[in-house]
């Protein structure tokens, strides 16, 4: 099966129009790189290594990528210029596997999880709250019964939206007054979960970094409540990151990462930014598999991640 085997043509174009941005900006920096030079040499990686940091690739995985090609290079003894598109792709794509970023296809949960449990952390901005309604409704067209918590209860606002998302796509929302206990809002929503047979939860919560020993204790207090009603509860620790954010997103992944164990990564905003490159650090960083990427606005641009698109997209001059 190729590439695209398992996606629509639909939703290929709709990855290639998110990335344009990011893609420009890779191919007019790797074609002043490559300007007038036939073979890949010191030179042409020296500023390769240049076009991808500065794409947002980040320094630690651009040496990686660099280090592969150079390998790459003294194997064959002689490689072209015009072959660097595809020896960039099949190198990243290989990164990214090493990193467990499998090619999902379908929006299934795991045999024997019901209810399915995901646990949703990110900073206030980075599309947090409206990643949780695109899923639900990816989820929810996928037959399965989903259930919304609302435990971000510090923000009216976040509440509020988290309401109008279920409304929206058609799912139940289990939500508390304001200043509410997140674990509290987190209990509740699991034993309708589970009393209801939900397949699918997902657990909203609080954006805020400024204390990182009140977040752990604020998720640790969530986990261990979950769990007093779905032993194995979360199921899934998913940090949501706003890829128009470039070297910032690095920063919020390590620092979530620092309380709270984070097992898979959704990122936002990749169609209004050049930064798309940050997709590529940080599953390497953080040795965490990206899961899906946000492409727009609408309910449709939330999409699983498939490496070997994302790569074939970013990398394909055609």
């Amino acid at each position: 099966m190729g590439i695209f085997g398992f996606f629509n043509k639909e939703k290929k174009e709709t990855l290639d129009k998110g990335l344009e941005k990011t893609k420009q900006s890779v191919f007019s920096k790797l074609t002043r790189a490559i300007a007038g030079k036939s073979k890949v040499d010191d030179e042409v990686l020296d500023d390769l290594e240049e076009v991808l940091i500065t794409s947002d690739v980040g320094v630690d995985t651009t040496v990686k990528v660099i280090k592969r090609i150079e390998e790459r290079v003294a194997r064959d003894k002689y490689v072209s210029t015009s072959e660097l598109n595809g020896i960039l792709r099949d190198e990243i794509a290989e990164l990214l596997t090493e990193n467990n970023s499998d090619d999902n296809d379908n929006w299934d949960i795991p045999e024997g999880k019901k209810p399915y449990v995901i646990m949703v952390v990110g900073v206030n901005g980075v599309g947090k709250t409206t990643t949780i309604g695109k899923l639900a409704y990816q989820f929810k067209k996928a037959g399965k019964k989903v259930f919304l918590g609302a435990a971000d209860t510090f923000r009216a606002a976040a509440v509020e939206q988290i309401s109008i998302w279920g409304e929206r796509v058609g799912v139940n929302v289990v939500k508390q007054q304001m200043g509410s206990d997140p674990a509290s809002v987190a209990f509740d929503t699991l034993q309708s979960a589970v009393a209801n047979d939900a397949d699918v939860v997902l657990i909203d919560t609080a954006g805020r970094l400024h204390n990182k020993v009140g977040l752990m204790n604020e998720l640790k207090k969530i986990k261990d409540v979950m769990k007093k009603v779905v032993p194995d509860a979360p199921d899934e620790v998913m940090l949501v990151l706003d890829g128009s954010t470039g070297q910032n997103a690095f920063e919020q992944a390590k620092q979530f990462s620092a309380v709270t164990q984070i097992t898979s990564l959704a990122i936002t905003k990749l169609d209004g930014t050049a930064k798309g490159g940050v997709v590529i650090g940080i599953s390497d960083q953080l040795k965490v598999p990206v899961k899906y990427i946000g492409l727009g606005e609408g309910m449709e641009d939330l999409q699983l991640f498939n490496r070997r698109q994302f790569v074939d997209s970013l990398f394909n001059d055609k």
